[in-house]
């Protein structure tokens, strides 16, 4: 890409490459690239637009909180209790286990099965067996 843009930007480059293109080619190539920049301004004009009419909806927020009396940390504060993620809860356990040294281990039933459940589940256990009551 860096290697087009060389040619194109630098105008001995570019004359050298178009010494070997027809005078149609060029003329295409001349269409298109005056087509691409018109919907570049385009672009650029309807960004500019969006970006102008946002600074206007920024001051008429600023003059109504101005004459509403509200502080800015007033505001902030409300909105920082909506902006933060919810935590998710902890998950109770839902299977109960006990290993051969008396320990009580507990699983929720969700992610990877613990090694102690498994054994128990490959020595013909189930889940049934280890369900809290």
């Amino acid at each position: 890409m860096s290697d087009v843009l060389n040619v194109l930007t630098r105008k001995t480059s570019l004359r050298k490459a178009c010494r070997e293109i027809s005078l149609a080619d060029m003329e295409k190539l001349s269409e298109n690239l005056f087509e691409m920049i018109e919907e570049r301004k385009a672009e650029e004009a309807e960004r500019l637009e969006e970006q102008k009419e946002k600074l206007e909806k920024l001051e008429s927020l600023k003059r109504q909180i101005v004459e509403s009396g509200i502080e800015l940390s007033d505001l902030v504060d409300s909105l920082e209790g909506s902006l933060t993620p919810k935590k998710k809860g902890t998950v109770k356990p839902k299977y109960e286990i006990q290993d051969a040294d008396g320990n009580v281990h507990q699983w929720t039933g969700r992610g990877r099965t613990p090694k102690l459940f498994q054994q128990f589940f490959d020595q013909g256990g189930s889940k049934e067996d280890c369900l809290i009551k």
